[in-house]
């Protein structure tokens, strides 16, 4: 669950090389701090090495990261929070997060394994935690590196994209962003997608998928 931040490695890795690569990756995390603003407790799920944390961690209360992966975590100066080596295929990471959310993820879970992924999510979740997930579109992969493309094995189109999410939370707002602008013109034109979920199926009978 490593993001590797497509063809670059890690973040700080991907601002050496191409500095403005960087940057549309940072704006994705101001859009998260916007709209988790003053949330209790948070989780980022695929932490990464934690560059752009910060944007996030200052205007919320609380942030941890985890990921199966966290030696570049640890290694990094930016790390504003606390993080956990944790793989959310296996199971939930505690059960009382406010919101989560989880960037440049979801794209490397196996098709096969995505319910289960999205499930452990929203047990983590309170019955009114929010989500916030983006990811590349289906759409801009002829245009990524052969590096990339070999890690990217669950890109979707907006349909894939909504569906997917909507059988794990009631309401799913979907829409995208082009380097730092926000997108929601039409779907096949859009680079990055984002989803806002809430809030999620808590009920004592809830099965993925449901």
């Amino acid at each position: 669950m490593l993001k590797d931040n497509m063809e670059y490695g890690t973040i700080a890795e991907s601002y050496a090389r191409d500095p403005k690569h960087a940057g549309f990756n940072a704006a994705r995390y101001k859009f998260v701090s916007k709209m988790l603003t003053g949330e209790r407790s948070v989780l980022e799920v695929g932490c990464g090495d934690c560059t752009f944390a910060p944007i996030v961690q200052q205007t919320v209360n609380r942030l941890v990261g985890i990921d199966l992966d966290i030696s570049a975590a640890k290694a990094s100066p930016y790390k504003p929070m606390k993080v956990y080596q944790h793989d959310m295929l296996l199971c939930p990471f505690g059960a009382d997060w406010d919101a989560a959310f989880s960037l440049d993820v979801l794209e490397h879970i196996p098709v096969e394994k995505e319910d289960q992924f999205l499930h452990n999510i929203v047990r983590s979740l309170t019955s009114y935690g929010v989500f916030i997930c983006g990811s590349p579109s289906l759409e801009s992969q002829p245009y990524g590196s052969p590096h990339s493309l070999a890690q990217h094995v669950n890109c979707k189109t907006e349909k894939e994209w909504r569906e997917t999410l909507q059988r794990h939370f009631r309401q799913v707002f979907v829409f995208g962003m082009n380097d730092e602008t926000l997108h929601t013109g039409f779907g096949p034109m859009c680079h990055y997608r984002f989803a806002i979920c809430t809030p999620p199926y808590i009920a004592i009978n809830y099965r993925p998928g449901l």
